[in-house]
């Protein structure tokens, strides 16, 4: 029974527009919050995001992606939204050094897609550099995890596993990308979990400390 929903078109497509609006869902808080000042998102961080994205999306369609391509694609749209916010709302500068070497990397592998003709290795060097920025963001949800939006974070967790069925066969190529941001945002809401639950323990255990050293 599954196994023939998984081959079925119809059923993949449903759960890709599906992946799709919740990626839609995931970053509209995070937009409602910039614009509000709530959130000041980082200029340059999310101009990088936005070439690697579309990167991503290209390579997507150039392998032959369909009903997950839905996910992909609203990805690299809210990406780009949290982008343009960033100009007025934003912080920072837009391209420092270290991100003019990150946008000639990717460039890299625009050439080696070009000279190979198989997305592959732009895809492979856009996960990675991702991944760099994604392992520090990890770290901050877990040290600071009330500067992080749980909601667009879950909800992106959930369109990535969605992202995954819809893809509707065994291809490492068009799994890549939905499987790394499955791990990535998975392992960021663990991270806000467990650094409020950190949070509401460390007063608890030093109370009890001071209450033992009273006695």
């Amino acid at each position: 029974m599954l196994e023939t929903l998984f081959q079925d078109a119809p059923f993949l497509r449903l759960i890709g527009i599906i992946a799709a609006l919740l990626s839609v869902f995931a970053y509209l808080p995070y937009a409602l919050d910039t614009i509000a000042g709530r959130t000041r998102p980082q200029r340059a961080s999310w101009l990088i995001w936005s070439v690697l994205g579309a990167i991503a999306l290209g390579s997507q369609i150039y392998e032959g992606a369909t009903a997950s391509l839905w996910f992909a694609a609203m990805q690299v749209t809210g990406t780009v939204v949290i982008f343009a916010l960033s100009i007025k709302w934003g912080t920072g500068t837009f391209v420092n050094r270290c991100d003019a070497c990150v946008l000639i990397a990717a460039a890299g592998g625009l050439v080696a897609w070009a000279l190979t003709e198989t997305a592959v290795y732009a895809l492979a060097i856009t996960i990675s550099i991702s991944l760099l920025g994604g392992v520090m963001t990890v770290v901050k949800a877990y040290r600071d995890p009330g500067t992080e939006t749980l909601t667009t974070w879950f909800a992106s967790f959930c369109a990535a596993a969605l992202a995954i069925v819809a893809v509707g066969e065994l291809n490492w190529v068009l799994l890549a990308y939905p499987l790394y941001l499955f791990a990535l945002n998975g392992a960021i809401v663990g991270a806000m979990m467990l650094g409020r639950a950190r949070s509401i323990a460390a007063p608890l255990f030093t109370h009890h400390q001071t209450k033992n050293a009273a006695q």
